[in-house]
């Protein structure tokens, strides 16, 4: 069943106004929404979040902070969370012994927070989980594969 075709100006599309005489086509509607269903996977979600017996903030904040040591504002503003309950996720984390806040190397006011050795084998797995292709996008043949990422990889640049 195809999508109706909406106007862009009451769709979002990167913060910049259209013109309301565009539509957006019935087939970037459809696309978009096999995309969403694939990339926001509840399953995937619901499988690390068993895995690590954590909710699934609290496994982004392990795989924001796996990347580097970021301070209490650059989870918050990372995962559009408020402060005071990017502090409560944070605390929880700290009590798991998943993170430790330490202090900031340039401001003395900030503390950064960073993965302790069993945050970062929980941050391993998390990504491992996360990363796996799901099963129907790796069942596709090479050809469609490559197709796929050719398109994916024009709309990123």
């Amino acid at each position: 069943m195809s999508a109706p075709a909406l106007d862009k100006s009451s769709a979002a599309n990167d913060g910049e106004p259209e013109d309301s005489d565009d539509l957006v086509p019935p087939a970037a509607l459809e696309a978009w929404a096999a995309m969403r269903e694939l990339v926001l996977d509840h399953e995937r979600k619901k499988e690390v979040c068993e895995a690590l017996g954590l909710s699934f903030v609290r496994v982004r904040v392990l795989l924001l902070v796996a990347q580097a040591p970021q301070t209490m504002g650059a989870i918050a503003a990372r995962l559009t969370t408020d402060p005071p309950y990017t502090t409560l996720v944070v605390d929880d984390l700290e009590r798991r012994g998943l993170v430790e806040r330490r202090a900031h190397p340039t401001d003395r006011r900030a503390k950064l927070v960073a993965l302790t050795p069993s945050g970062e084998e929980a941050a391993r797995r998390a990504d491992a989980l996360v990363s796996a292709p799901p099963t129907r996008l790796a069942a596709l043949d090479a050809d469609d594969l490559e197709v796929l990422r050719t398109i994916l990889a024009g709309l990123s640049g």
